[in-house]
């Protein structure tokens, strides 16, 4: 993709097909429910913070959050279409979100295995005390 302006922006009206395209072609769709559309909206109602990046108008990044605004913010997707990445709209999606939430929220993520060296290369400290139950997908 040649290197255009990337447009960043809060969205409350992301598609659930651009929403899931977007998943398949950043590689995170192997570990969303990509085939179930009535989750996938859910799962973008029920954010209360998204962060998108469009080239031309087509959705090439995205960051959903839920978050109180105040304390903290969980970072449940941090998505880039393979054919943007390299350019730098991760690191961008995150620290747009760093800005919209201000200095006095943490936010915090449950990174994929391949995804480790980028969370640490752009200075987030992972955390060896956190838990979670896992779902069942």
């Amino acid at each position: 993709m040649n290197i255009t302006a990337i447009t960043y922006a809060v969205e409350a009206g992301v598609s659930v097909d651009e929403f899931r395209n977007l998943l398949v072609t950043s590689g995170l769709g192997r570990r969303r429910p990509v085939d179930d559309a009535a989750r996938l909206e859910a799962m973008l109602a029920n954010a209360n913070l998204v962060l998108t990046a469009r080239m031309d108008g087509k959705l090439v990044g995205i960051a959903r959050a839920i978050t109180d605004f105040s304390f903290a913010c969980y970072l449940s997707d941090l998505a880039v279409s393979d054919e943007a990445q390299g350019q730098g709209i991760g690191a961008r999606l995150i620290e747009e979100m760093r800005t919209h939430l201000g200095p006095t929220v943490s936010l915090i993520l449950s990174a994929v295995p391949e995804a480790v060296p980028f969370y640490q290369r752009i200075g987030m400290a992972p955390l060896p005390d956190c838990f979670w139950h896992r779902r069942e997908f």
